[in-house]
């Protein structure tokens, strides 16, 4: 019998594409288990469950499956496949949707920067692979160029790899930053109004020095056009979360971008060992999953989903403005978590009431309600709504906000 070890060696020499599908292998149990009724984990566990209207927010686990994605899970849990195999296949059905060369599904955005720049740095290198993340000492590239109104938590990805960041704000300061060490320039698209140079001239700037750019889109779909448009402009890698709007599987993420780039972050990915991503593991239920989920979102009416929650929106600011001196501003940030939004504040002279109040009323009633608040005012969203969540949000919020009417 292969050891663990000896098993990791070969599959670390294993090809990227290969054709390990056969038929399944099945085992007939040697006597019927008894049907057991299903357990309830959510109750017996005692976690609360909340109406979301906040967000697709990590810490609120993201958004819900479609019935089509668990389905999809739950069929591809019942076989046996090779890892590397499903990533394959599936990887090019995403690039043929998202007009990418190559694409793999990582275990969320952060790991598809980590390694998308491990690919940068490695290349088809394997004895560079197993270096990371101790650069010194080494030819392997060490420094990230980044605009300083871009500097975000987020960006901590980048430096897992051993590569330390240099800030710059113009054009001028890129061009001088820019030495051998530089590997990639990374971009931020969240943050792309805090900054002086734009996607395009950023891309621009990569090609004149032959350095490969990097976007992060996190929550930036929608517009789904954004699955494709960073692409065609000429990013080589592009980054975005699976579990938000797309509403993959929560730990999901899709690494698009050129195809060499692709091949080399796969050789710091499982099933390899000895790389820094081999804790970023991707099961093969949640590849799946994810290619489903995608396809879904493509394929979705956005313009009938948009006119949906614009509707939801209103009938939540309607009952909200019932309350004598409450004001509400409907809006879509046009950077990130693009949807209607409400921000809704008011006259502390008419609602002796703060925001975290309202919060915590909303939180703590039946159902619990989950929004958001800067200390001042109010935010909330209807995207991650169920059917006709929005009206019992609705008379919840006039319910908290007239305990406060003086």
């Amino acid at each position: 019998m292969l050891s663990r070890r000896t098993l990791l060696k070969h599959l670390s020499a294993m090809p990227l594409v290969g054709g390990f599908f056969g038929e399944a292998a099945s085992i007939a149990p040697t006597s019927m288990a008894p049907v057991l009724a299903p357990r309830n984990l959510v109750k017996e566990l005692g976690i609360r469950t909340f109406i979301n209207a906040a967000g697709t927010y990590t810490a609120m686990t993201g958004s819900l499956m479609d019935d089509d994605v668990v389905n999809a899970i739950l069929a591809s849990s019942k076989e046996f496949m090779m890892l590397d195999d499903v990533q394959t296949k599936v990887g090019e059905k995403i690039a043929a949707l998202t007009h990418a060369e190559s694409a793999v599904v990582t275990a969320g955005c952060f790991s598809a920067m980590t390694l998308g720049l491990a690919g940068v740095l490695t290349g088809m290198d394997q004895k560079k692979v197993e270096q990371l993340p101790h650069l010194e000492g080494t030819d392997i590239k060490s420094e990230v160029i980044v605009q300083k109104g871009h500097n975000v938590g987020y960006s901590h990805a980048l430096t897992n790899t051993g590569c330390k960041i240099v800030f710059i704000e113009t054009v001028d300061e890129l061009e001088k930053a820019i030495n051998p060490k530089t590997a990639m320039l990374w971009f931020l698209n969240i943050q792309s109004d805090k900054g002086k140079i734009m996607h395009q001239q950023w891309v621009e700037l990569g090609k004149k020095h032959n350095i490969p750019t990097m976007i992060d889109i996190a929550a930036d779909v929608p517009p789904v056009e954004n699955l494709w448009k960073f692409n065609d402009m000429g990013f080589d890698l592009v980054c975005v979360s699976g579990g938000k709007a797309m509403r993959g599987p929560q730990s999901a993420g899709l690494l698009m971008g050129k195809k060499a780039y692709i091949d080399a972050a796969r050789l710091s990915m499982p099933p390899r060992g000895s790389t820094i991503g081999r804790g970023m593991k991707v099961n093969k239920e949640e590849i799946l999953g994810m290619y489903v989920a995608l396809e879904k979102f493509i394929a979705r009416d956005q313009d009938k989903d948009w006119k949906m929650l614009e509707e939801r929106a209103a009938h939540i600011a309607s009952a909200a403005k019932r309350v004598q001196g409450v004001s509400v501003e409907t809006f879509a940030p046009e950077l990130g978590n693009h949807t209607p939004t409400l921000r809704i504040s008011w006259d502390p002279a008419k609602v002796n009431l703060t925001a975290k109040a309202v919060q915590e009323g909303l939180r703590n009633g039946s159902p619990s309600i989950e929004i958001v608040s800067d200390g001042k005012t109010i935010g909330m969203t209807t995207w991650m709504l169920k059917p006709g969540e929005e009206k019992i949000v609705a008379a919840r919020l006039k319910e908290e906000l007239a305990k406060g009417s003086v």
